[in-house]
């Protein structure tokens, strides 16, 4: 035992006087600090009801039992009248008469009491193992003997587990375990020594409660507790119970930590990582010790070093910074509560979206905050610079080279790599999307990096693994200039020392507030099941059949939670708005009507946006705010005049005959905030632009067969394949019809026969009012596919490298948008006309090589590619483009 282990003990006089000590309320007093479940008062009542509640413990500890011991009376639960292992000046009095703890433990539970159950003691030095002694088995015994014999008890087992600091336990020799104890069995001076350090940082944490009854019908039989044959129920039920507790605690410190050499050396030793050094080294052998030098080399650079101090620091930084930066951070705490079931009961994988480098530093600090262990993060190797890189590195992250496609060694060492964090009980975060999307939707995912974890996950037998969408929004990108330039046409600059130079301006700015949503949860075993996967080797094939269906999951599901803010909303209306500015009553009332149409979509809406279901005016007013602080937007009071003066006067205006217009420099970094949610109107957006390009007078009805409007919609699906997420779960007629048919039963169209025409409309607006807002949220989309159409005029003299094609589409965008043949300046965006060029593959006009395009020989003509225009520009003739929607 460590020699620290009892002088808490000794030092402690009698329970009933320690009761009026000074000592006693001043611990009672530091226990408040204590953090529990929010649910875990309600779940011990619960356990209560049912029969006995015995407490289950670990490792016995006097500090652990005074802490539970006033947990119970400050919540008025029942009281603990038995405990194990500890001192009688300390444990509760035991009856009169009654000294044998199994006899005590008969009584209080008979009595309807709650006990509390050390199941081990410290290890010590006769303990080879390290793994601790057994402490509670015979106790066990007795209260499996005891329900048993009683039919009319239920007994509930409770694991519970204190967390007094968040050191992990070390692998490998250290002298502050050999004197005070080692971090999962310490000494009581230990203990207390943490529990001083950390008191406003304890954790309770409750696993699943146990029910004694149902562990022994589906464990024993009659004649096993009608005999002596119960020590193999007893293991049995120790290690139940052990797991739970253990699970807990490993959900708050992770798993234990090794020195870096040795975890180098674990992934050496891999054998598939072997068989590729032999394969490699050819006959012989010769190479073999090359071979692992470089692997060992290529992991010194990759893996990561987790410092529970750095981590720690990084938390407090993080709070200082985050909480000056946001208003507020709004977090999806069912999700929370989820994923901490997930972790404890198997090894997880983050998939969050990734629209800012603060989504790194974000996510971390929300879990550490609520008592999750912080993940290990797959970086680019492009943050490895100093001072980040090692910064990063003992906060979580390892580094990953950018592209390493055809580096065989390379990618097998990544893999191994891979497997040794999820063998060790690691949760991994990594970005599907590779990098930070400069459109504010999602990209197209990666594959490569989720291919390996998958492969590794698939030969992790008895092991269950998660997968665990999560979609992080932001009022405002932090990085919005820098991806405003690179959508314009800038090169990307690498990160670099520098940056950090710049954090000043950034702190000094208004970003509103960040979210954080959890998808639902997609385990791998049971997505085996579905796809027929049996437990036998895996084709190749058939792994990446799961890849892709994970990684399409994982994207719907981001879509489907990421949640609707004040500022994505403002932005969608100020941007769709055909007139110059939009006036603050249209606004707020069409801001108002979106949010109601969005929640009975299914969307999620932040707190600020709506609460219970009603719009809340005062978040986008401070939502608005923030844009006109920052000059994306501009606020003009009716009267004056563009003089300085009276510009000064209309930032502070606050009446509601205010009129907000967005300058045309600006609408591309607004444009980031609208496609956070563009994805919900999409479907929409297609049938209505499909409706309105029909040419028309006004005394014409809008009614067209269904079959056309149909077929006009798979055109434009086809057309915006690397531009949007479209549903892969039903076909596209049945899509179509689904979608047709919500918006006919909201009044937005009317559906008679065969036909499809304008509904009557809800919400104050009419039918022809609401298609016409759904299909301006693609107008940008269709402008930039006509600007990458335009720009083909170039390769008619012959092919021309892809990167000057769209530079060529961009200088050709800004001219057209200055003539006025396109009206949104933020159509002239780079991503958008390089998948258009992707789409102009697909869709037969364009022939691919290598790094160079040319027109297929059927449109390489001046004709041919005022075809292709036309098709596009047929799309963008709507009825009233000189009128808004309201």
């Amino acid at each position: 035992m460590a020699k620290g282990s009892g002088l808490l003990s000794r030092a402690l006089l009698s329970r009933n006087a320690l009761l009026n000590t000074p000592f006693r309320r001043a611990t009672e007093r530091l226990f408040r600090h204590i953090e529990i479940d929010e649910a875990w008062r309600d779940a011990v009542q619960a356990v209560a009801a049912r029969g006995p509640v015995v407490y289950v413990l670990r490792s016995v500890s006097v500090l652990d039992y005074l802490a539970l011991d006033h947990l119970t009376q400050r919540f008025d639960l029942p009281r603990i009248g038995f405990v194990n292992g500890l001192p009688k000046a300390i444990a509760p009095p035991a009856p009169a008469g009654i000294h044998d703890p199994a006899a005590w433990l008969r009584h209080t539970i008979c009595s309807g009491g709650s006990a509390a159950l050390f199941v081990k003691r410290p290890p010590d030095r006769t303990d080879p193992t390290g793994r601790g002694r057994s402490e509670g088995a015979a106790l066990l015994q007795t209260l499996i003997t005891l329900q048993g014999n009683d039919d009319a008890r239920q007994i509930m087992m409770m694991p519970q587990t204190f967390v007094w600091t968040e050191r992990p336990e070390q692998r490998g020799f250290s002298m502050v375990d050999a004197l005070f104890g080692p971090a999962e069995f310490p000494g009581e001076l230990r203990m207390g020594a943490q529990f001083l350090l950390n008191y406003k940082n304890c954790r309770l944490r409750a696993g699943d409660p146990l029910s004694l009854r149902h562990f022994l019908e589906q464990n024993s039989s009659a004649e096993q507790l009608d005999n002596d044959a119960q020590p193999a129920l007893v293991r049995q039920l120790t290690y139940a119970l052990l797991r739970k507790v253990e699970r807990e605690r490993r959900t708050i410190v992770g798993p234990a930590h090794k020195p870096p050499d040795r975890v180098r050396e674990e992934v050496l030793r891999s054998p598939k990582l072997q068989a590729i050094f032999a394969e490699m080294a050819g006959p012989g052998g010769g190479g073999r010790a090359v071979l692992m030098d470089k692997a060992r080399g290529m992991l010194r650079e990759m893996q990561t070093i987790p410092d529970v101090e750095t981590q720690r620091n990084l938390v407090v930084l993080a709070e200082q910074v985050l909480t000056r930066v946001y208003s507020g951070i709004d977090v999806d705490e069912t999700g929370i509560e989820r994923l901490r079931q997930l972790r404890a009961s198997g090894a997880v994988v983050l998939l969050p979206s990734h629209k800012s480098h603060v989504d790194y530093i974000l996510l971390s600090y929300v879990l550490r905050k609520r008592g999750i262990q912080i993940p290990v993060i797959a970086a680019g190797d492009n943050l490895a610079f100093f001072p980040a890189g090692p910064i990063l590195r003992r906060c979580g992250a390892f580094f990953i080279r950018r592209k390493f496609r055809g580096d065989r060694l390379y990618t097998a060492v990544v893999d191994a790599y891979m497997r040794r964090l999820l063998r060790d009980g690691w949760m991994i975060e990594f970005f599907l999307e590779g990098g930070r999307s400069r459109t504010g939707k999602l990209l197209t995912p990666m594959l490569g990096l989720l291919n390996m974890v998958v492969s590794s996950a698939l030969g992790l037998e008895g092991k269950r693994v998660y997968f665990v969408p999560v979609a992080i929004g932001y009022e405002r990108l932090m990085e919005e200039g820098v991806f405003a330039r690179e959508l314009s046409g800038e090169q990307k600059r690498p990160e670099d020392a520098k940056e950090l130079l710049k954090i000043g301006g950034v702190l000094s700015d208004r970003w509103g507030r960040a979210n954080l949503q959890f998808g639902e949860p997609i385990e791998l075993a049971t997505l085996r099941e579905e796809l027929g996967v049996g437990p036998t080797k895996i084709r190749p094939a058939k792994r990446r059949a799961i890849v892709k269906r994970i990684a399409h999951l994982a994207m719907s599901e981001i879509n489907r939670v990421t949640a609707v803010t004040p500022g994505a909303l403002v932005a969608l209306v100020l941007l769709s708005h055909a007139r110059r500015g939009v006036a603050y009553r249209d606004l707020t009332a069409h801001c108002e009507r979106l949010t109601a149409t969005l929640l009975t979509m299914g969307a999620r809406a932040t707190p600020s946006l709506a609460m219970d279901g009603r719009f809340r005016e005062r978040g986008m007013r401070a939502c608005l705010e923030i844009y006109v602080k920052s000059g994306l937007v501009e606020q003009h009071v009716p009267g004056d005049t563009l003089t300085a003066k009276s510009k000064r006067r209309a930032r502070l205006y606050t009446g509601t005959d205010v009129i907000f217009t967005v300058p045309d420099d600006k609408r591309l970094r607004l444009d980031l905030a609208k496609n956070h949610i563009v994805h919900w109107l999409v479907d929409r957006a297609l049938v209505s632009v499909s409706l309105l390009c029909q040419q028309h007078d006004d005394s014409q009805a809008i009614v067209l067969p269904v079959d056309k409007v149909r077929s006009r919609v798979r055109s434009l699906s086809r057309l915006f394949k690397y531009e949007f997420m479209f549903r892969a779960d039903a076909s596209f007629d049945a899509i179509f019809d689904d979608v047709v048919a919500e918006m006919a039963s909201r009044g937005e169209l009317g559906v008679e026969s065969d036909r499809i025409g304008l509904g009557d409309g809800h919400s104050g607006l009419d039918g022809l009012s609401w298609i016409t807002f759904f299909a301006t949220t693609l107008r940008n989309f269709l402008e930039a596919y006509r600007i990458a159409a335009r720009s083909l005029t170039a390769l008619i003299k012959g092919p021309m490298e892809r990167k000057e094609l769209i530079r060529r589409s961009l200088r050709e965008g800004e001219r057209m948008f200055l003539q006025g043949e396109i009206e949104r300046s933020e159509a002239v965006s780079r991503p958008m006309i390089d998948n258009a060029l992707s789409s102009f593959v697909d869709q037969g006009y364009l022939t691919k090589h290598h790094t160079a395009l040319s027109l297929s020989d059927s449109f390489a003509s001046t004709d041919g590619v005022a075809a292709i225009e036309g098709r596009i520009a047929a799309f963008l003739r709507r009825r009233g483009d000189d009128e808004p929607w309201s």
